[in-house]
């Protein structure tokens, strides 16, 4: 296994996942609680890794039986990193919003807070155009060495999810202040537009 492609899959994976959204912020809420941390930690990770999975494996199948869909998909998947970056850049000059976590509705019992965690993951769109779409291209620059890519963009799923679930107390005080969101929103929109020039230039 390349431990250069190994590292690279797990800053794209990374890269990709940071980004704060309703599923990153289920699980710090429920870090906050300390309400099934394990429980939806797990579940997180596990459904990003079986997408990761599916987008590395699937992705270069579907590319040569169909030539014309690696460079149409490398193509859109940079014009999306472009917008995103500059979603995210805009958030960083403009938001003064925090990540909220109070007020939400205490619920001890795991079958609902699973239900909802696997809600937040596999009805949002953006998770398949991250793992199995983007992912799932940029591992075609790796040729032969795509399981040390998906292995590191799993273990990055994993590290993240983990360590915000467990991580929460710690965070707290952090992200309690909009300027280090605004922080976190700049380094992800030069991490997406380096990526996106990348895409690019493989083309």
């Amino acid at each position: 296994m390349s431990t250069t492609v190994f590292l690279t899959g797990l800053g794209m994976g990374l890269s990709l996942i940071v980004a704060i959204g309703a599923q990153n912020a289920f699980v710090l809420r429920q870090g906050l609680r300390g309400e099934h941390v394990l429980a939806v930690s797990l579940a997180c990770a596990v459904s990003d890794a079986i997408l990761i999975v599916v987008g590395v494996t699937s992705f270069g199948r579907i590319a040569s039986l169909l030539p014309w869909a690696d460079p149409a998909m490398r193509i859109g998947g940079a014009a999306f990193l472009v917008w995103y970056g500059a979603k995210s850049m805009t958030s960083a000059i403009r938001s003064t919003s925090t990540l909220t976590v109070q007020g939400a509705r205490r619920d001890k019992q795991l079958l609902p807070i699973l239900l909802t965690c696997l809600g937040l993951t596999w009805l949002n769109p953006h998770v398949y155009l991250d793992t199995v779409v983007l992912l799932g291209s940029i591992s075609t620059q790796f040729p032969g060495q795509q399981s040390a890519f998906a292995a590191g963009a799993v273990m990055g799923s994993f590290l993240f999810f983990f360590g915000l679930g467990y991580g929460a107390a710690l965070l707290r005080p952090i992200f309690a202040n909009p300027v280090a969101w605004r922080i976190l929103e700049a380094v992800i929109a030069f991490v997406m537009w380096a990526i996106a020039i990348k895409l690019i230039l493989g083309t």
